[in-house]
């Protein structure tokens, strides 16, 4: 069977502890067939040397000949062997491949599990990191923060681990629980938590209204009814008669990129560009435009509040509302995650999730190398936290009341 998936404009940025998955959107479909791909790549002088499989067979009849428990592995699990190698050596932590027991969970994932710690995590400095605990999770009820390194889950390490083998290990069945090390941002000795699992019901959208007629729509995932919602949320608002608009994109994870892009629309006239799906040299880059909802007169006066757990889907909607000159980012630089998988199937019973592009702002920002800077960078401190001061609130209320 060939793993062949509707494609969806899913963003698969960061994977989801809740139970698997949310998901981040996996873009899946592969359009070609393993064996096409092979046999192109195999006629392809340039791609394929037989002197450098030289060595590759040379080292697999050595580790047959004299490893010491050569008979307690197979051929085919060697061969799996090779192509997590091969897939590793491309230096992209989010390119993996799956072989029959991983394949067949990460399938499960997708079908959707809804049992966790409910945190999201994703990679950067090759380090494992929490993007964002989910709200009301046990992961956010224990105390964990947006950037905590996780430096052990159980007693292994987490050098050199992939975001999907430390889901593999964190997830798990409501009731029981994991121990996990954190390196919290910008501390100096680690922290043990036991996080118990449960069933995680994650918040899609809330609103508000804060002195001055402010209205306030926080926004938590862009799941596939995130873009409905919004559209209720801004029918309130507009009914509010109040023109100073908080869009509050904290520790928003992503999702779905079709959210993100009609959510666009609704402030950008038709034919404006609202992201840049970029291929490389694969194939030329793809460029979602406004469908032209733009309700909004220039009176609109919008901030957007961000933090290092706003990434994919919130990086896209927010670069393109703050480069289009719609709307000012407060609170602190985003995540910086923007690029799409596929997931292929290989054979029967494996697959490889392979990053094919990189999303683009308007402007050309690259999203995976760097995240969105606020222009008023607002940090929240330890103060703050203490006495529940929302200062990058706070700052985005004086800024709308001025």
């Amino acid at each position: 069977m060939n793993f062949q998936y509707k494609k969806q404009n899913l963003l698969f940025i960061i994977v989801p502890l809740i139970a698997v998955t949310f998901l981040l959107g996996a873009y899946v479909g592969s359009k070609r067939s393993f064996d096409t791909i092979a046999d192109s790549r195999l006629t392809d002088t340039h791609l394929v040397n037989p002197v450098q499989f030289e060595a590759f067979w040379k080292a697999w009849n050595i580790l047959d000949e004299k490893y010491v428990e050569a008979a307690s592995t197979t051929a085919e699990a060697r061969v799996w062997g090779s192509i997590k190698g091969l897939a590793a050596s491309y230096g992209d932590p989010y390119t993996v491949f799956f072989p029959p027991v991983e394949s067949k969970s990460f399938q499960e994932d997708i079908a959707g599990n809804f049992e966790g710690v409910g945190m999201e995590i994703g990679i950067k400095e090759n380090q494992l990191l929490v993007v964002t605990p989910i709200k009301d999770s046990p992961a956010e009820k224990a105390g964990v923060k947006a950037g905590d390194f996780i430096i052990k889950i159980g007693d292994k390490p987490t050098n050199d681990m992939s975001v999907d083998q430390a889901v593999k290990l964190i997830r798990g069945a409501a009731g029981t629980s994991v121990t996990l090390t954190f390196l919290p941002k910008g501390a100096a000795k680690t922290v043990e938590r036991v996080l118990v699992r449960q069933v995680i019901n994650i918040p899609t959208i809330e609103t508000s209204t804060k002195p001055g007629g402010i209205f306030v729509i926080r926004l938590y995932s862009f799941s596939a009814q995130s873009a409905n919602l919004f559209r209720g949320a801004l029918r309130e608002f507009v009914l509010s008669g109040n023109n100073k608009l908080i869009l509050d994109l904290r520790g928003n994870p992503g999702g779905y990129l079709d959210a993100a892009w009609d959510m666009a629309s609704w402030f950008l006239p038709a034919g404006q560009t609202v992201v840049i799906e970029d291929f490389g040299k694969n194939a030329e880059p793809k460029i979602y435009r406004s469908k032209g909802y733009n309700i909004f007169t220039d009176k609109l006066r919008m901030i957007i509040l961000t933090d290092s757990g706003s990434a994919s889907a919130s990086e896209i909607l927010a670069g393109a509302l703050q480069e289009h000159k719609v709307a000012k980012i407060v609170g602190t630089e985003t995540f910086g995650k923007g690029s799409v998988q596929e997931l292929v199937g290989i054979t029967s019973n494996t697959s490889l999730k392979v990053t094919i592009a990189r999303w683009l702002t308007p402007l050309g920002h690259n999203l995976s190398h760097t995240g969105l800077k606020p222009d008023y960078e607002v940090k929240i401190t330890e103060k703050d936290i203490a006495v529940k001061n929302d200062s990058q609130l706070n700052k985005a209320i004086e800024l709308l009341s001025n």
